[in-house]
């Protein structure tokens, strides 16, 4: 049967519904694209998963239309110390200064849960995306036109997807990537941890950063999340069995050996498998990969999640261009040109950190504390956590710029009313796409961020800039420079 034939059809089929599935799906709903999402299970994920985001997640939650959300959502992360087998700091990562590039805090931590839903709520604004819950995909199949799913309902009732596109957002046991199969490079990283989160009653209770506690004895983790949630993460040891260590009693037994939990209710924990993996394609065709499905990182850099989102806003602007006909197909092969070296040197400085906090051998671990408070002490050490996420290097970008592959800022800016807001927020309130020939820029006249939209409007007609990306990508030093004049006149 051809998958082309004539019938109504999405322009991209989204297989997970996670954190990573909605905000790919809300992106290209916001763009206009009719989307079908398939996902699993009914109800939002209720284990402990990620609780830390950094200042580009949130911009991309910002773009959303989360912004105001999060605002309310979430904490800052006020860093981290490594304390070694003596229980004395050997290793810091301290919060980035401001001024903030980015215009958020650069790290936060949030409640998973709450965010799905805000997501999942907006989403449901847009009648041109279809959600089918408690479905899973069962069969996929592609032609030169267009991909097929079959979906299987709780009932056992199957039913038919056709789409332009298909991504797999399914986590790291992926339906899609085996349909494809499609193998994962191991990276050497490979073990148990218990996470669990607890509810204080008295919040003051506990400094208000992170503790890696590098103890080769039962090595572990604390990070204090928004309100009253504070999370521990528990390393488990060889020969433990991680079904029986899940056991609520053990649950308990292991957190007394990090903490009084007299103020303490156990609100969730689970145990996972921390591992550190590539996929080794991203794309077959018309069916693309993204999030855990294709990558998976251990939390010691707090960038899982970040990691899945940077791929959904990397590739969703691409399919919004050829979904168009606005460009060729073949724009969607840098999707892992560009994302999976970063995503690599990112698991490798995870895999580090892990490693450093993970050591189960004594002596090891006394050589470690010495080499690390030397490198401390001497001021060669790394302290903000930033730092170790890389710029683009490779892909659509124009390497003799001297921003290539840098993320561009989000500074805030001052209406004329007073108000203060992030950048992007007052640009795109003040830009206005006309058909009628009323202008143009396309702008309303009279605010300060007009003058930037019609900076940016120019800009983007001198094919200056040549994709909605979150990276500087200009090849043209003097229309750089003009532009960069264009925003500090808005600003």
């Amino acid at each position: 049967m051809s998958l082309s034939a004539d019938n109504p059809i999405h322009d991209v089929a989204i297989v997970g519904l996670g954190p990573v599935g909605a905000i790919f799906a809300n992106l290209l709903a916001k763009a206009g694209l009719r989307v079908a999402i398939v996902e699993r299970v009914a109800d939002i994920y209720d284990k402990p998963r990620a609780i830390t985001l950094d200042h580009e997640a949130l911009r991309v939650l910002q773009a959303i239309g989360l912004g105001d959300f999060m605002e309310q959502a979430i904490a800052p992360h006020n860093g981290s110390h490594y304390l070694g087998v003596d229980g004395e700091i050997i290793k810091i990562f301290d919060p980035m200064p401001p001024p903030f590039p980015l215009g958020w805090i650069p790290n936060v931590t949030f409640v998973q849960p709450d965010v799905e839903q805000a997501l999942r709520d907006k989403l449901a604004d847009y009648p041109h995306a279809d959600i089918f819950l408690a479905a899973t995909g069962v069969a996929l199949q592609q032609d030169d036109g267009a991909v097929m799913l079959t979906a299987r309902r709780e009932s056992g009732e199957e039913f038919l997807i056709r789409a332009r596109y298909l991504v797999g957002c399914d986590g790291a046991n992926s339906f899609v990537r085996k349909q494809l199969g499609i193998g994962l490079d191991d990276l050497a990283f490979d073990e148990w941890w218990m996470v669990v989160d607890t509810l204080t009653s008295d919040p003051a209770r506990r400094p208000a950063r992170s503790f890696q506690y590098c103890w080769p004895s039962r090595p572990g983790t604390f990070v204090p999340g928004p309100r009253n949630l504070r999370r521990w993460e528990i390393k488990l040891l060889p020969g433990e069995d991680p079904e029986a260590a899940g056991a609520p009693d053990n649950v308990v037994k292991l957190l007394k050996g990090f903490t009084d939990i007299s103020d303490l209710t156990i609100w969730r924990s689970a145990v996972y498998r921390f591992h550190a993996l590539l996929g080794r394609r991203w794309r077959d065709r018309r069916v693309l990969l993204m999030g855990d499905a294709v990558h998976q990182t251990p939390p010691f850099l707090g960038q899982g999640l970040c990691a899945g989102i940077r791929d959904a806003v990397n590739l969703a602007w691409k399919l919004r261009l050829v979904l168009r006909g606005d460009a060729d197909e073949t724009l969607l092969d840098s999707y892992e040109i560009e994302r999976k070296p970063h995503v690599r040197a990112v698991v490798a400085s995870a895999k580090e950190f892990g490693k450093i906090i993970g050591e189960l051998d004594p002596v090891a671990a006394a050589e470690r504390d010495l080499r690390l408070r030397a490198e401390l002490k001497a001021g060669t050490a790394e302290t903000i956590r930033q730092k170790f996420i890389p710029d683009l290097v490779t892909g659509l970008i124009a390497r003799d710029a001297a921003l290539a592959g840098r993320l561009f800022v989000q500074p805030h800016v001052r209406a004329p009313d007073g108000r203060t807001c992030r950048l992007e927020r007052s640009a795109a309130a003040g830009i206005r796409d006309r058909d009628d020939g009323g202008g143009a820029d396309g702008v309303a006249v009279g605010c300060v961020r007009c003058r930037l939209a019609a900076s940016v409007r120019r800009a983007r007609r001198h094919r200056h800039i040549r994709r909605k990306s979150r990276y500087q990508r200009n090849a043209d030093r003097d229309r750089t420079r003009q532009f960069v004049r264009g925003l500090d006149a808005a600003a």
